[in-house]
């Protein structure tokens, strides 16, 4: 199923993991579909050291029996903002363990473990329509700090993050536009950018009419993931890099 060419245009998109076969998503989420869940299996393709085959043991792996000792190897791993992203959105923010991870990998050194950590707060913002807004009220001061950092998969999984939490309703995007004004107002290039570019959504017109007539999700209790949902269905698009 490799396609050299599109080895070559991920290439340009910036996917330049050490073994890519040049396979298309809508391949890998097909095969997914007819797999079905299989913990085991998606250690034996994690093992494989194949991108596309990577993302595939996302998809399959059952978010219930994944353990943070699995979620640090393979974020260690991690040489794409493709697979990371891919990892983080379709099977990591389904754990027992993505608030934590989130907070901790966010602090980590390594590029594409910080950018991690900051996808986590996105995705939690995008699929979990329960979670409390005091979680997400304690991620800004993470993406705050974290939007001094230049280099370009992190400051973009920053201002994702920023986003993402920001959409879910009015008190957030408040919350989010008031960190875009004083990012804005900072000395950091990088800084200023995440600021102007989620500023420029989250207050745009259809940002805030999408919020208002978004229906409000149920009032959840404080947020204890005893135990993490299943994913229904193939999961949505995740973020430009």
């Amino acid at each position: 199923m490799g396609n050299p060419a599109n080895v070559a245009g991920m290439a340009r998109y910036g996917i330049r993991s050490a073994r890519v076969l040049g396979i298309t998503v809508a391949v890998i989420r097909a095969r997914a579909n007819t797999i079905g869940r299989d913990h085991e299996l998606a250690a034996a393709l994690w093992d494989t050291g194949v991108m596309e085959v990577r993302v595939l043991a996302a998809l399959v792996d059952d978010p219930v029996l994944v353990t943070e000792t699995q979620m640090e190897a393979w974020v260690r791993e991690f040489d794409s903002w493709a697979l990371c992203d891919g990892v983080c959105s379709v099977l990591f923010d389904r754990t027992l363990f993505a608030i934590g991870r989130a907070r901790a990998w966010v602090r980590r050194r390594e590029e594409y473990v910080r950018r991690a950590g900051f996808v986590l707060m996105a995705a939690l913002a995008t699929h979990d329509k329960t979670a409390p807004d005091p979680l997400f009220l304690s991620f800004l001061p993470l993406i705050e700090k974290g939007a001094s950092d230049g280099r370009n998969f992190v400051k973009k999984g920053v201002n994702w993050a920023l986003r993402q939490i920001g959409k879910r309703n009015l008190a957030l995007n408040a919350a989010a536009v008031a960190v875009c004004r004083r990012l804005i107002a900072r000395e950091e290039a990088c800084a200023r950018w995440v600021g102007r570019d989620a500023l420029a959504e989250l207050t745009s017109e259809k940002t805030i009419a999408r919020i208002r007539n978004a229906r409000s999700p149920r009032p959840a209790p404080a947020r204890s993931r005893s135990r993490p949902r299943r994913p229904s269905g193939t999961p949505a698009r995740t973020h430009r890099s």
